[in-house]
């Protein structure tokens, strides 16, 4: 067998640590999520122009990667401290400071100006959803739990930057908010499950994202209560109207919402009576799926129509 030649070893590791910095996996689940809603906007519109939807995507995938590559410049001292994190570029030495900085800017800034091409309030909502994630989110981690609220804003903005995208003058309508409030209350049980499941790791770094910064009652309790609101909000679609009178979504997504719904509030249950890691884990998958499911079942239904 043929070993790989030196360059191919520099290559592939640039490449491994480069999927560590920009957080691979977030970045492409962000991507997908304002792509679906591009293609719902489009709908809406009358026609799907699959030049633009290409230039969202990456333009998309490049402001997601920035921003995820400056939240680790900034906790780069903090990485080291957990498990799951300290073999991050930064952290273990693989990457100075000053080459993910660069990286960073060059994305953010070509990733904004392929966004702004688009139009105005994509690129504007593109470069707020950065900084309100890397230099506001990011250092109140360690001060409040209050931190998953305000990163609720930045991690809800990809369904409005995918659909105002899908326009050439966009304009307010009760479908963006619609699709925003879905993520932005999903993001509640998300987070939260998550933080459950990597306590112990979370405070060797500070971080204090339970609701009570504690494995307790109050913090399942809360968990609960936002998979349950999550339930409602993601009936919206089917009870707004479209200018042809027609419901923006039908039977199909309101049985597929509300049978997944009662099943993230069934997990959501458990973790409330037994408090235990392994429930919070199924919880935490359970939202991995979530989310994507909704959305794809709501454009099919809406395309379909």
């Amino acid at each position: 067998m043929i070993g790989k030649s030196e360059t191919e070893i520099i290559v592939s590791n640039f490449i491994s640590d480069f999927n560590k910095l920009i957080k691979l996996r977030l970045t492409l689940t962000v991507v997908f999520s304002a792509s679906i809603c591009f293609l719902m906007g489009s709908k809406v519109q009358g026609d799907v122009n699959w030049f633009n939807w290409i230039i969202l995507t990456i333009g998309g995938f490049l402001v997601t990667a920035a921003a995820n590559g400056f939240n680790e410049i900034i906790e780069k001292d903090l990485d080291g401290l957990m498990k799951r994190t300290m073999d991050r570029p930064i952290p273990s030495g693989k990457m100075t400071t000053g080459q993910a900085l660069v990286l960073s800017l060059i994305m953010g800034i070509l990733g904004t100006y392929l966004l702004v091409r688009l139009n105005f309030p994509t690129g504007v909502l593109s470069v707020f959803s950065i900084f309100l994630y890397a230099f506001v989110y990011t250092p109140m981690k360690r001060k409040s739990p209050i931190a998953v609220f305000i990163g609720a804003f930045p991690g809800a903005l990809p369904p409005l930057i995918g659909y105002f995208a899908a326009f050439n003058e966009p304009k307010v309508s009760w479908i963006p908010i619609i699709l925003f409030l879905i993520q932005f209350v999903w993001q509640f049980p998300h987070f939260w499950a998550i933080a459950w499941v990597l306590d112990e790791d979370y405070k060797r770094a500070g971080f204090r994202l339970l609701p009570s910064t504690k494995q307790d009652g109050t913090s399942a309790l809360l968990i609960l209560i936002s998979t349950i609101i999550l339930v409602p909000v993601s009936l919206m679609p089917t009870i707004y109207l479209m200018p042809s009178g027609q419901a923006f979504a039908g039977n199909s997504y309101a049985l597929i919402a509300l049978l997944v719904g009662l099943f993230f509030v069934w997990q959501a249950i458990q973790l409330y009576k037994k408090r235990e890691v392994s429930f919070a884990k199924k919880l935490m998958y359970t939202s991995f799926i979530y989310l994507p499911l909704m959305q794809l079942t709501l454009l099919f239904d809406f395309v379909l129509k």
